[in-house]
This record gives structure tokens, sequence and C-alpha cells, in this order.
């Protein structure tokens, strides 16, 4: 039987950068190429669009703060803002020198973490936003970040990867000088799409344009290290026979059982037990490529982005739909199998 399964009315026109769904409700963000941010409530089938903000330029990222009444954007306008949901004024708290991929809420820690395509991360201390924000130099530029309630991991390019304690990065006396916990190069011999943390705070998944996932775990011992792994996935045999490899766009740690979801450009979904190495379904196959994931906070929906043309990088969309799905998880759907 398929799992119940509704799209939301009225979504972006430009290709989706960014999905999330509220800690505790089913309020849904979404970040467009059209340089809006939308907000849906998801509670209804087909959901109801309630509100609209627009930006200068395209979005890049979108991510609920302290609650369901604010949000943060990041985009090629080079700002990071806040967002009052209930009145819709928008604050820029800090400037990039470029366009910026990724923002981050740290709930643990109330700080704002943005990722900039200027090489540099801005850690914006909420509760003190009368001083600037604390800048970190890269390395290179960053890819895609993703938070656990104690660490901070940044994927970027040439293959790099840090690793960050949230102490201090939360640390103002810590100033400008602060240095990775751990830094690491990518298992993936391509670049890397999207990072995800597991929820438990025990490691990470990361994956490549080259249909690759990699798992991971923090504890830098010999015995842990040696649990890591990577797999092959999001690939299609064409007519010929030939294996057509696909980028995984996105990637989504279920918030209670564990397992992760994956994206790709192939226009699948894929739901992966990372411990077990094993994987829990794949479900059909949507009209063009899978761009962002979200799981709700009870984990009981998963949000689904579709963009034609995403793994391309074109500006336009060409020729496709785009669409928000929303899949309604039946108990034990995203539950891990355990080891063969």
């Amino acid at each position: 039987m398929s799992t119940p399964q509704n799209e939301l009315a009225n979504p972006p026109t430009d290709a989706i950068s960014a999905i999330q769904f509220a800690p505790t409700s089913l309020r849904l963000l979404v970040a467009s190429w059209d340089k809006h941010v939308y907000l849906y409530d998801t509670s209804e089938f087909g959901g109801r669009l309630l509100n609209k903000f627009e930006h200068r330029a395209p979005v890049l990222d979108v991510c609920f703060g302290e609650n369901d009444g604010e949000a943060y954007t990041a985009g090629l306008d080079w700002d990071v803002r806040r967002i009052d949901i209930n009145t819709g004024a928008q604050t820029i708290l800090s400037s990039h020198s470029a366009g910026v991929k990724s923002v981050l809420y740290s709930r643990t820690k109330n700080i704002l973490i943005s990722a900039s395509w200027d090489s540099t991360l801005h850690i914006h201390h909420l509760s003190n936003l009368s001083n600037p924000p604390t800048t970190i130099s890269l390395p290179d530029k960053p890819f895609s970040i993703s938070l656990t309630a104690t660490k901070l991991v940044v994927a970027m390019a040439s293959r790099a990867l840090h690793i960050y304690s949230l102490d201090d990065l939360a640390s103002e006396s810590a100033a400008n000088g602060i240095e990775p916990w751990q830094r690491r190069e990518s298992s993936l011999k391509f670049m890397t799409r999207a990072v995800a943390c597991m929820p438990n705070d025990a490691g990470y998944a990361s994956s490549s344009i080259e249909g690759r996932v990699a798992v991971e775990w923090f504890d830098p011992s010999t015995t842990s290290q040696a649990r890591k792994y990577a797999f092959k996935c999001h690939r299609q045999a064409s007519p010929e026979g030939i294996d057509v490899v696909y980028p995984v766009n996105a990637l989504a740690f279920h918030p209670v059982h564990g397992t992760f979801a994956s994206g790709g450009g192939d226009g699948f979904v894929a739901l992966w037990d990372g411990v077990a190495k094993r994987r829990i379904r794949q479900y059909q196959k949507y009209f063009s490529s899978v761009s962002a994931l979200s799981f709700s906070g009870d984990g009981k929906y998963l949000a689904v982005a579709v963009s034609p043309g995403f793994e391309d990088g074109r500006e336009g969309v060409g020729e496709g739909i785009i669409g928000v799905y929303l899949r309604e998880l039946g108990e034990n759907e995203a539950k891990g199998k355990g080891a063969k």
C-alpha cells in the first residue's frame, strides 16, 4: 500500500533551494530562487500558504529560530536576515562579501551560524546583537553545514571538512581565533553536495555529485574511524546498460529513529539505516530532481522539494514543474531494520 502523500498548493515559481519544518509544529518554510521565502501550514491536506517574504535576490537557505514566530534566511544578496513571521519585518543581522549558502540556528547555544562563498562563517550571538558577529575564516568555500547539540560540521570545496565545538563558537571571548575541533578530508572523491548530522550526536552523513553517500563518526579513535564507509546510490541503468550517475542533493536524518533520507537528481527519495548499512525503502520516482528534504520535529512527516534542472546549476528551471510534497510516514516506516 502506498504511503499517503499530498502536494502543497501555491508552490514557488523557481527552483527550491531549501525547506525546513518548524521544531514543534507542521509549519514549513521554503526558500526559492524566485527571491521569496514561503511559509505553509501543512497540517491540512494540500497545505495552506500563510505568507511570502520577498528578498532582493534568490534565497539559498532558511531556518526557524527559537520558535515558530521567527525565521532566518541566507541568499545571493550577501545578507543574513531575521524575519519576524508574525509582522513580516526583516532585519539584516550581517552581510558577507559573497553569496551566503547556508544558515543554521542552534537551540542549545542560541547562536545563528551563516556560511558564505566568501569562505567565512559568521557566528551571531542572538542574546547580544549589539556586537558584530564573530568571523571565522575557512580554507575554502563552504557547500553545506549541519548541527548537532554540541558540534558544527562544515563541508567545503577541495573535499575539506571541519568540525567545530559549539561551546567554542558560542564563546564571545574567543573572538575570531576559533580553531576546528577536527579537520578531516572527505571520504568521497568528488565534490560534496550535502552534509547532515545524526540526531544522537554520534556522527554525520555526507553526499557527493557522483551518486555516493559516506557515513562517519565523530569519535577520533581508531576503532570508531574504522566504522566509516561509503556506498553508491541514486544511479540508474541506461537502455544501453550504462550506469547513469546522479548527484545526491539532499540528506536528512529522522529525529526519532536516527535513520536518514537521501534525495537525488534521479528523482528518487530513499531511506537508509546508516548503522546497519541497509536501505530501508525507496519511494516512487518524482518527475524531476529532488532538491531538498526535511522531517517534521516528531518524525511523522517527510517534506520533499522537487525542482527541474537543480543538478546542472542552470539559472532557469527549464521544462517541468516545481513542487513540494508532504509524505505521511507509518509508525515503523522509517525505523531501522537492524543488521543482516
